[in-house]
């Protein structure tokens, strides 16, 4: 008897493994996810690493998978950003909840290929075309899709605190968005990839946050949608980082926003601004 229940429990080991590898071969709806240290997500780390307490929200399922820093799929868990974003200690972020949300929502969905690319205490111009934050999110863009097993179908960008201190920085940071933004999309040649941007949740990124949030909400270009995380709890002694139910909101958020975006069309972008920034 022992040894038919270990033989029953080896032939489900194999067929799970089995069912994992071809679904890391599926072909995949592909999201990008770039910014700072809330896309990389700081909530549930205690003493230097993530707590074993995983939210529903959070579960891992073998139909989300991350594209991992050795460039390979992998079943995507939290914390999403280990070994990408290697300066803080990763916690939960907005990713698995989004994902969760939308396979959970969208059935036509398939399976879902997270490319974490988040970095935190980044400002925009490390982002500009060019530099070295802009250069690794294209090379792991277009390694998520080098087999020709899936489509990039939006970017997720929650960005801006590191911009929110000196005025300089906030003056020009709604035409450096833009073009960054108009950029990526010329890079991996998708004129029209769905943007989804997060507003600025709390006004101690810096003095400067509200015109931050002004440029975040106010832009305006095709397939762009912006969430506003304004007033989500953060993590206690925290000032800046959004804590563990928050970020299952942005999550949340996140996915509304890009399931009205695959539904709709998009309007047409505004004419373009006399005055620019260098």
């Amino acid at each position: 008897m022992p040894s038919l229940v270990w033989l029953l429990l080896l032939a489900h080991a194999t067929l799970a493994l089995s069912t994992n590898e071809n679904i890391s071969d599926a072909y995949k709806s592909i999201f990008i996810l770039a910014g700072q240290s809330n896309m990389a997500g700081r909530a549930g780390v205690i003493a230097g690493k993530l707590s074993g307490v995983v939210p529903p929200a959070c579960t891992p399922s073998p139909f989300i998978l991350r594209l991992n820093p050795n460039l390979t799929w992998e079943v995507a868990r939290d914390p999403l950003h280990e070994g990408i974003d290697v300066h803080k200690p990763c916690g939960i972020g907005p990713g698995m909840p989004f994902a969760n949300s939308v396979l959970e929502r969208d059935s036509s969905i398939g399976v879902i290929g997270l490319v974490p690319c988040a970095i935190g205490a980044t400002n925009l111009t490390s982002w500009s075309r060019g530099h070295v934050n802009y250069n690794r999110m294209l090379m792991r863009a277009q390694a998520a899709l080098s087999d020709g097993r899936g489509i990039i179908r939006a970017i997720l960008w929650f960005q801006g605190e590191g911009d929110a201190v000196l005025e300089q920085d906030a003056v020009c940071y709604k035409e450096k968005l833009k073009t960054f933004f108009n950029d990526i999309r010329s890079d991996l040649q998708m004129p029209e990839l769905p943007i989804i941007q997060v507003a600025l949740p709390t006004r101690n990124a810096g003095n400067y946050t509200d015109e931050i949030r002004e440029a975040q909400l106010g832009l305006e270009l095709p397939n762009l949608k912006c969430v506003d995380a304004w007033g989500l709890p953060v993590i206690k002694g925290d000032p800046v980082h959004l804590n563990t139910d928050s970020q299952i909101q942005v999550g949340h958020m996140l996915a509304d926003a890009f399931l009205q975006l695959t539904t709709t069309t998009a309007s047409p972008p505004p004419p373009p601004s006399a005055e620019s920034c260098a």
